[in-house]
């Protein structure tokens, strides 16, 4: 069994992933090989090492927006005795959020984070690696303070793994002692797993429904964005959705009650069967779950 290194107490909320995790066969060599090694080593980072690094960039002034050279670490796990490798791909992620950023920003916040100096040296240096590398996608996507609806619908309910942590002092409310993810009983996790076939075909199933039932609108677009994004993929990899960092702004009460994939599914099946008022139910019940969380990105 590979041995982890030690968890740190402190916490990097409030992200959540959606990821793909690749057979080494996928890889040519030299990578291949880099990977195989990889995997091997007694020990490899974890999420919220992957954060924290990236969080250090930012502390320098002016702050690196995006790292000088591209991450050679990875998320690595095993199907069906097949190592599946997720590289981060940080580089890369950095400038794909960086053009995101000034929808999300207001300019003189953002000025005030990243300069218009910093940002326009990035986008130059990206448009550059991009003329070399045309063909370069992640294999991470992130959401801040949610988890998109599009997401949900890649996999069932009976995927979803919960595992609630240890205990240690200093949580709120009725969670007051059990683990904010570092505790002695393990990181507190909640996670959906599924083949790429069954993801494929679930969000072909579930476009088409929302195709002959919708007007087009940012949730159909966003099913055609994430179903392209998949077919670059080796057809045998592991399609996974973590809710990282969401994890510690929540009690495990909540994230025990919490089936938003089966929410989605009953949705998507109300309105395949035209029972608009089953769809609203489900869909209801999914979109004030995660307005909840959402409002908590404002709390002071």
């Amino acid at each position: 069994m590979r041995r982890m290194p030690a968890v740190s107490s402190v916490l990097v909320p409030y992200a959540s992933y959606l990821r793909v995790y690749e057979p080494l066969a996928a890889f040519a060599e030299p990578e291949r090989g880099h990977w195989r090694r990889y995997a091997a080593r007694d020990g490899t980072p974890t999420a919220q090492d992957e954060l924290r690094r990236s969080l250090a960039d930012l502390l320098p002034t002016p702050p690196v927006p995006v790292p000088v050279h591209e991450s050679a670490d990875a998320f690595i796990t095993e199907v069906d005795g097949v190592v599946c490798v997720c590289p981060w791909r940080t580089r890369l992620r950095g400038w794909l959020a960086l053009e995101e950023l000034g929808e999300l920003l207001p300019v003189p916040l953002l000025d005030a984070v990243l300069p218009p100096v910093v940002r326009g040296q990035a986008a130059k240096d990206y448009e550059r690696w991009r003329d070399s590398n045309p063909d370069a996608r992640p294999w991470i996507r992130t959401a801040v303070w949610q988890v998109p609806v599009r997401w949900f619908t890649l996999f069932s309910d009976d995927e979803r793994t919960f595992e609630p942590g240890g205990a240690v002092p200093g949580g709120t409310g009725s969670d007051a002692t059990e683990s904010n993810g570092a505790g002695p009983g393990g990181a507190r996790v909640l996670r959906y797993r599924t083949p790429m076939v069954q993801a494929r075909r679930r969000l072909a199933r579930s476009l088409k429904t929302l195709r002959d039932t919708l007007d087009d609108g940012p949730l159909i677009d966003g099913l055609v964005d994430v179903g392209r994004w998949l077919e670059e993929f080796h057809p045998r990899s592991l399609v996974e959705l973590d809710y990282g960092g969401l994890v510690h702004v929540l009690s495990c009460a909540q994230l025990a009650e919490d089936h938003s994939a089966a929410d989605v599914a009953a949705a998507i099946t109300a309105l395949r069967d035209g029972d608009d008022e089953g769809a609203g139910e489900a869909y209801g019940r999914l979109t004030e779950r995660w307005r909840a969380v959402r409002d908590r990105q404002f709390a002071n």
